[in-house]
């Protein structure tokens, strides 16, 4: 066998409409469009969200709010997954490239280290981001807390 004599499954394939081939087709005349009209001519396409005059949904909901533009998204890592970490790697130094190795962030993701939890160990960790709380916990522990 080769990909010379590869072919579909039986029926899994069909052939296409062939359209304005002739009124003998069955689909000669008009070909299958109905007749006259904007939806007949070739070139018609219709603005998603038309309804055909009426109000459309995404004008008739009523919009609030505000969305800043300038938002920064962090990753939150509590201390007890720093703790858990430790445990598991033994590693006292914990960047961005460790918490993306052990899956907890995405390589894109900015992280910001949240203080639920206890530190018992020395930890050095390198985040974007510290609550106030964590920055506490890691220091009182031994550690130090870098900021990207």
């Amino acid at each position: 066998m080769n990909l010379s004599n590869l072919s579909p499954a039986e029926g899994s394939t069909r052939n296409n409409k062939r359209l304005g081939r002739g009124t003998g087709s069955g689909r000669g005349g008009t070909s299958t469009r109905g007749h006259k009209g904007q939806k007949s001519r070739s070139g018609y396409s219709k603005k998603s969200g038309f309804e055909g005059g009426q109000m459309p949904l995404q004008r008739r909901v009523p919009k609030f709010g505000f969305k800043n533009i300038n938002r920064v998204e962090y990753k939150g890592i509590n201390l007890d997954a720093l703790t858990s970490l430790n445990e598991k790697s033994s590693t006292s130094t914990m960047d961005v490239a460790y918490f993306v190795s052990a899956g907890l962030v995405s390589k894109n993701a900015k992280i910001k280290i949240l203080g639920r939890g206890e530190v018992t160990t020395a930890l050095e960790v390198h985040a974007h981001a510290f609550s106030k709380s964590a920055v506490e916990a890691i220091e009182k522990a031994g550690g130090k807390a870098v900021t990207l």
